[in-house]
């Protein structure tokens, strides 16, 4: 039975350590979830909502009732001592114990009423928080899949174009040694061939750091091998989405509008609290102790006495005069307040030009996005004509070498078009604060 259950274990042990390095697949909508459950940035959001419940629940207590204790222990080391003549008269108990519980209670207190707003306005205030940094992580996230995508078909392209131009470079090699072609053909598809490899190359270093950006921002290993399961054309499809354009330019639902609005709330909380230092508080305790006097140390005697005692009272502090600080405070606080409100309102003009950017730069990606893909659709054909003239003979080497850059150029410039599309939108939905899963 212990041989069984060493096995058992070992094959856990075993498949769950495999299963910790099986490469993780994600969807893009995936990615985005497993971001925003597993990035750190989104992690410490949430405990920042978490910790300002625990806030709010710690200002609520404040004003519940409050009970305390406490035990003093007194050792007269030297006692006072009285002369009546010739008789000299220790005062004051050898040893002294005092229990005391005390319960206190707050009955008005202008500042705890204006603490319990202040407590919700600052849970908002991280809610808010929390769902910026969301928007941001999701964004950040389609940011850092469609630099993978565009490394990807870039490295994929690059291969097409080098085994095209391998092909091409041996056959006018061998025309050139056969005597029908110049030199210049052959070191002009060396020129070309040469710069394809170095992106080639380039590209592919720069696809190891997009999957470490990425990993990063979904919160995994950054060395963790990481699989894509959609590809830049589809993407770019679905991304494309022209009714975003008409969507209405609702300001006050952005989060930056509402952590302003909140900034605003706080401020004139913060008003309310100089204002209420004017106002009297009024408190109340109860306080219930029993007292022990030995000459010697033996508190837990039952036959000697504990003498109780207990008092009840209510205090009323009032502000009277402050040489004009209250006043000078409340002012300040006013002013702040003023420009807070200067603060909500140029954030509202900010936003509506940023809604109306955003859109421009969207529809204008959609638009070079048609335009890149009919680009290419002529740079393909015009390449290929060339191509045909060149080893027909009736075409320079100089002329096709031009057809391939501009091919290159195109194909370069559609993938980064498709990746404007994907960016653009989340950039827009961002704005909005309105994502949408595709």
């Amino acid at each position: 039975m212990r041989q069984t259950l060493i096995l058992f274990l070992s094959i856990h042990l075993f498949y769950n350590g495999f299963s910790q390095e099986t490469p993780q697949s994600f969807s893009l909508q995936e990615a985005i979830d497993y971001a925003l459950e597993n990035n750190r940035t989104a992690k410490n959001a949430a405990y920042d909502v978490d910790a300002a419940i625990k806030q709010k629940w710690e200002t609520i207590a404040t004003g519940l009732p409050q009970l305390s204790g406490q035990v003093d222990y007194q050792n007269a080391i030297k006692r006072n001592v009285f002369v009546f003549g010739d008789q000299i008269i220790e005062a004051g108990p050898k040893h002294s114990l005092v229990a005391t519980a005390t319960l206190n209670q707050k009955l008005f207190d202008g500042s705890y009423l204006v603490g319990l707003q202040s407590a919700k306005v600052f849970l908002e205030i991280s809610k808010n928080a929390k769902e910026k940094t969301d928007l941001e992580i999701r964004k950040a996230v389609i940011n850092a899949y469609g630099n993978v995508l565009l490394a990807e078909e870039s490295i994929n392209i690059f291969d097409r174009n080098i085994a095209v131009l391998e092909k091409n470079l041996d056959e006018t090699t061998k025309i050139y040694e056969n005597g029908l072609e110049e030199e210049e053909s052959v070191e002009q598809l060396q020129i070309t061939l040469s710069g394809v490899r170095s992106n080639l190359n380039n590209t592919t270093r720069l696809k190891d750091l997009a999957y470490q950006m990425l990993n990063i921002t979904l919160g995994i290993d950054v060395h963790s091998k990481t699989t894509l399961t959609d590809n830049l054309e589809s993407l770019t499809d679905q991304n494309t989405l022209l009714d975003l354009l008409t969507v209405e330019d609702n300001v006050q639902n952005t989060i930056d509008y509402k952590i302003s609005e909140n900034d605003k709330r706080s401020k004139e909380l913060l008003l309310k609290l100089e204002k209420s230092k004017a106002l009297p508080t009024l408190d109340a305790f109860i306080n219930g102790a029993y007292t022990a006097n030995r000459e010697a140390f033996n508190f837990t005697s039952s036959s000697e006495q504990w003498f109780g005692s207990s008092i009840f009272g209510v205090s009323m502090k009032i502000p009277i005069f402050s040489s004009g600080m209250r006043s000078a405070s409340t002012q300040r606080a006013a002013i702040n307040l003023e420009k807070a409100q200067n603060d909500l309102t140029e954030t509202a003009q900010k936003i509506q030009l940023e809604i109306a950017s955003s859109k421009s730069n969207y529809q204008f990606a959609i638009e070079d996005y048609e335009n890149k893909k009919e680009n290419l659709a002529l740079a393909e054909r015009i390449e290929q004509k060339n191509q045909t003239k060149f080893f027909e003979g009736i075409g320079s080497s100089f002329e096709l070498r031009q057809a391939q850059t501009q091919l290159y150029s195109a194909q370069q410039e559609l993938l980064q078009a498709m990746l404007d599309v994907i960016n653009s939108k989340a950039e827009l939905e961002t704005v909005l604060n309105s994502p949408i899963n595709n």
